[in-house]
């Protein structure tokens, strides 16, 4: 499969979200509610069915994962650096700076299934379920340095219930019903195509007017900083060529769209975000062929 057949299809529906969120006219009220479903439901849906059913072997994806956590802790420590390179208004460097290592569930997995099926899903739901934690931790440190309820919030989260109840069900040899897979078969396929329309739907292209070399900066970090890491430390450790990839998709992915929801919920400068969203997103479709080229 080549990237361009392997990138458009994902990328259609980013764009037909988009269209859809201007000329519908069906409502903000829609789009979130197809956010709220597609994240607290059908999502973590995809994310059991496929950890509790492909077999994991954590010898040999071992060097997957430190590679995924080496890059996603350099993306943060590059993030903070910020605070002492560039002067900004209140706000904006602790809103900003988890769009340097937080990443796209929805186009993580979408690429991950289009590149590898199952396999490759698997894979993917692994770094997603190991790294959501730890990516929400340091974005809510960095808007509330003493949240007393962060280790609650990081065990609610949907995608980390998801993954972790998968890994053990899959892990103990839990009998699931067939029925029940299918179901959650269902809800996962559903995911995928809702969860980018949401993305295209959210995309908010307004003029930057205030610390654009500082949100220049995070999109650097995130889109190129990033995936060269784990593309460098990939070839190092031998990766076998699929681990390879997905890794470097991961790394290269653009930032979560939750993002926002955490700055303006949190007193942060939302609209920011908002642009640095959209920006990674946009431009992760320049970004993410280029990686995914070197290591087709």
């Amino acid at each position: 499969m080549s990237v361009a057949t392997l990138l458009i299809p994902d990328f259609a529906l980013i764009v037909l979200g988009f269209l859809l969120a201007r000329f519908a006219n069906w409502g903000g009220h829609f789009w979130a509610g197809v956010e709220k479903i597609v994240y607290y439901l059908m999502f973590p849906a995809l994310l059991f069915y496929t950890t509790s059913r492909t077999p994991f072997n954590f010898t040999t994806t071992g060097h997957f994962l430190q590679i995924a956590f080496i890059a996603t802790a350099c993306g943060m420590g590059l993030g903070y650096l910020a605070k002492f390179f560039f002067t900004s208004a209140p706000r904006v460097f602790e809103s900003g700076v988890q769009t340097a290592f937080r990443f796209n569930s929805y186009i993580a997995l979408a690429l991950a299934s289009r590149l590898a099926g199952d396999q490759g899903t698997a894979l993917m739901a692994l770094l997603i379920g190991f790294l959501v934690p730890l990516c929400n931790m340091a974005a809510v440190y960095a808007l509330a340095h003493n949240s007393g309820k962060l280790l609650i919030e990081i065990a609610k989260n949907p995608l980390v219930v998801g993954t972790a109840s998968g890994v053990i069900v899959n892990l103990c040899q839990i009998p699931v019903h067939e029925a029940i897979n299918a179901t959650l078969s269902r809800l996962g396929n559903a995911s995928i195509a809702l969860g980018l329309l949401a993305v295209g739907a959210g995309i908010r292209l307004s003029a930057l007017h205030e610390a654009k070399a500082m949100a220049s900066y995070f999109l650097t970090i995130k889109l190129l900083v990033l995936p060269l890491i784990a593309l460098l430390l990939g070839h190092w450790m031998q990766l076998p060529l699929l681990q390879l990839q997905i890794v470097v998709i991961f790394c290269a992915l653009p930032t979560a769209s939750s993002a926002f929801v955490l700055a303006a919920r949190m007193g942060g400068n939302a609209p920011f975000v908002a642009f640095l969203i959209s920006a990674s997103t946009v431009l992760s479709a320049i970004t993410l062929p280029f990686w995914l080229s070197l290591v087709h």
